[in-house]
C-alpha cells in the first residue's frame, strides 16, 4: 500500500524557503515585552533543498549587499533563542526541525532567518605619520617666501665688531642687533648690517 502524499506535505518540495530579514534590530514589544524584529528589510529566498551553507552564504550575500551572519528562529522558540548556522550539519539539523514541525502542521513552513553583518576583526587603517608627511613634504618644490624663511633661520651669525672701547676693555657690548639682507640678483651673498645701539646702522 502506497501512502498518500498527503501525510508529508513536504514529500513532493525540493526547495526550501527562507523569510530573511536583516538591516532592522530585534527589540521588545510594548506593552506585553515579546521580542519582534523592527525596522530593516524582510525578503524571501528559496533554495535547494541539498544546497550547502556555502552556497547559501553566496545568495545571501548577493541578498543583503555584503557577507552576513545567519541565526535562525527554531519553529518552537522565540526571538532570544536565536541559533547560529556555522556549518553544513547545522543547517541540516534546522532544516530537519522544520521538516518535523511542517509535518505535525501537516503544512510547509518558511524558516525564519535573521541576517547580521560580521564583525570585523581587523584594525582601521592608521594615518599617516607626521615624520612621513614631513618626508614627502622636504621633496616637494617648497615657496621662495619659505625658502627665505628658512635662509633667515639657519644663516651663519654675522661675526661681532666691537667698539673701540669694547675692545680696550676685553668686554664686548651688548647692545648690538645683526640684521642680515639678500642682495639683488641670483647667486647674491647676504649682506650683514650691525646696529651698535646707537641711531644709525653700519
Amino acid at each position: 500500500m502506497v501512502e498518500s502524499n498527503s501525510q508529508n506535505p513536504l514529500a513532493l518540495k525540493p526547495t526550501i524557503k527562507f523569510v530573511c530579514s536583516y538591516g532592522g534590530r530585534i527589540l521588545p514589544r510594548y506593552p506585553d515585552g515579546k521580542l519582534r524584529y523592527h525596522g530593516g528589510e524582510t525578503r524571501l529566498l528559496s533554495v535547494d533543498r541539498s544546497v550547502s551553507l556555502s552556497e547559501l552564504a553566496v545568495k545571501l550575500g548577493e541578498m543583503c549587499g555584503t557577507a552576513v551572519n545567519l541565526r535562525c528562529q527554531l519553529p518552537t522558540e522565540d526571538l532570544d533563542a536565536l541559533v547560529s548556522i556555522t556549518s553544513d550539519e547545522d543547517l541540516a539539523n534546522l532544516i530537519e526541525e522544520y521538516d518535523r514541525a511542517a509535518a505535525a502542521a501537516a503544512a510547509p513552513l518558511k524558516i525564519r532567518a535573521f541576517l547580521f553583518a560580521p564583525k570585523s576583526s581587523g584594525k582601521l587603517p592608521s594615518p599617516p605619520s607626521s615624520a612621513s608627511s614631513s618626508s614627502n613634504g622636504s621633496t616637494s618644490p617648497k615657496s621662495p617666501a619659505l625658502a627665505s624663511s628658512r635662509c633667515l633661520r639657519h644663516a651663519p651669525r654675522p661675526p661681532v665688531h666691537p667698539n673701540a672701547a669694547g675692545r680696550a676693555s676685553g668686554k664686548v657690548p651688548v647692545k648690538y642687533a645683526y640684521h642680515f639682507q639678500y642682495g639683488g640678483g641670483n647667486g647674491s651673498r647676504p649682506v650683514y648690517v650691525i646696529h651698535n645701539g646707537s641711531s644709525h646702522w653700519q
